[in-house]
């Protein structure tokens, strides 16, 4: 429990350490790490890291996602073969990032067009808008995500502890 606590805290330290450039963080690498290696109890550093982000950040509209987004990449990784050749996985996993930063805009879409009440032309809007901002998430993701063997070795050897 306390290393769940600990990466739970550390992705929300690294996502403010990291608020000077927009959409950029290390929450998918670090989501994607850890549900290799510990599966299911990933969603308790995911979960701590959203309640930190909800108390310290204001628990408001841009936070509401945040309950059901990374639970979403977490359940894509769960889906994926568990012994993936190394040369794959890395491929996979950076694939998958990169996918999830690009559609994040479009995933916080349906909780915003509820909050705004907006129509599907108005949502479709708010996602043209944020493009911008969903490309350099994805870009941020695609570097983060190269990271991702090295970080599942070593929550592999935190395991083993």
């Amino acid at each position: 429990m306390a290393i769940f606590a600990m990466l739970g805290a550390m992705m929300y330290c690294l996502k403010l350490v990291l608020e000077w450039a927009p959409n950029l963080h290390l929450t998918a690498l670090f989501i994607i790490a850890m549900t290799v290696v510990w599966r299911a109890k990933a969603l308790i550093p995911v979960y701590i890291f959203v309640m930190l982000s909800g108390l310290f950040g204001g628990i408001s509209v841009w936070w509401v996602p945040y309950l059901y987004i990374w639970a979403i990449l977490w359940g894509i990784i769960m889906l994926l073969p568990r012994r993936m050749p190394k040369k794959l996985a890395a491929v996979v996993y950076v694939v998958i990032g990169t996918l999830h930063g690009l559609m994040f805009g479009a995933l916080c879409a349906p909780s915003q067009a509820l909050f705004w009440g907006l129509n599907f032309e108005g949502t479709l809007a708010w996602i043209a808008q944020g493009l911008y901002f969903d490309i350099l998430h994805a870009a941020g993701n695609f570097a983060a995500c190269t990271l991702a063997l090295p970080l599942i070795t070593l929550f592999k050897r935190l395991r083993k502890q």
